[in-house]
């Protein structure tokens, strides 16, 4: 059984930061280090979208249009975690925020189909 466990969601003023963390564990989750790992949302009344990818290396990364500079995905493979730091934050940026995570190296996997794992997400609340 593999976990994804997040954490760091809140609630935010916008213009704000946040850094949401997301640790994976299990029997079968043999190496960290073998996964590429991502972050999507879903917010209200829409589907589950992709933010942020980074390889199973931590060599690449792929963010959505939306978030492209503002946030930042890093991953510490010697802690089974991988963060999404957000900076200048939006109230459109409010959502629950899902950690995945996909067997193998891949620095452009955005669909959601892709991940065989996901956690039970976090919620971002940002206020004007």
């Amino acid at each position: 059984q593999v976990q994804l466990v997040e954490s760091g969601g809140g609630l935010v003023q916008a213009g704000g930061s946040l850094r949401l963390s997301c640790t994976a564990s299990g029997r079968t989750f043999s190496t960290f280090s073998s996964y590429t790992m991502g972050w999507f949302r879903r917010a209200p009344g829409e589907e589950r979208r992709f933010v942020a990818t980074i390889s199973s290396s931590g060599s690449s990364t792929n963010y959505a249009d939306s978030v492209k500079g503002r946030f930042t995905i890093s991953r510490d493979n010697a802690k089974n975690t991988v963060y999404l730091q957000m900076n200048s934050l939006k109230p459109e940026d409010t959502a629950v925020y899902y950690c995945a995570a996909k067997a193998g190296y891949s620095a452009t996997a955005v669909l959601s189909r892709q991940y065989g794992y996901w956690g039970q997400g976090t919620q971002v609340t940002v206020s004007s």
